[in-house]
């Protein structure tokens, strides 16, 4: 006669340990500062990210007319000119001209720079 095996008793499933990663990969996204900003405040989500929205379009808007917007307590975005360079392209060595242009440079404010 067969003998019936016994069902292998199942382990409870471990739990995975949240990652945790250092640094630009661990990223807060603009839904989270939205349920943060609505649960510090009396706004409701809607009235948040508009809020939120609102707030990133005016930077956004005076940086592209060439303002300088300072962020108390966060530090300030500034646009600058890059001059033209010569550059290598990757993989073939052949020397390529890299046109000037335009970037947004953030210097930290003294106060965070100090509490990091």
């Amino acid at each position: 006669m067969a003998r019936a095996s016994k069902p292998a008793a199942k382990k409870p499933a471990a739990k995975a340990a949240p990652k945790r990663t250092s640094g630009a990969s661990s990223k807060i996204a603009k839904t989270q500062i939205i349920d943060l900003v609505a649960d510090r405040t009396s706004l409701n989500k809607k009235q948040a990210g508009d809020a939120v929205a609102t707030m990133l379009d005016a930077i956004v808007s005076a940086l592209k007319g060439g303002q300088t917007v300072g962020l108390p307590g966060l530090g300030t975005l500034s646009v600058a000119q890059t001059a033209a360079r010569t550059g290598v392209r990757p993989g073939t060595s052949e020397r390529i001209t890299i046109p000037a242009g335009k970037k947004v440079r953030f210097k930290v404010a003294s106060t965070l720079k100090g509490t990091l």
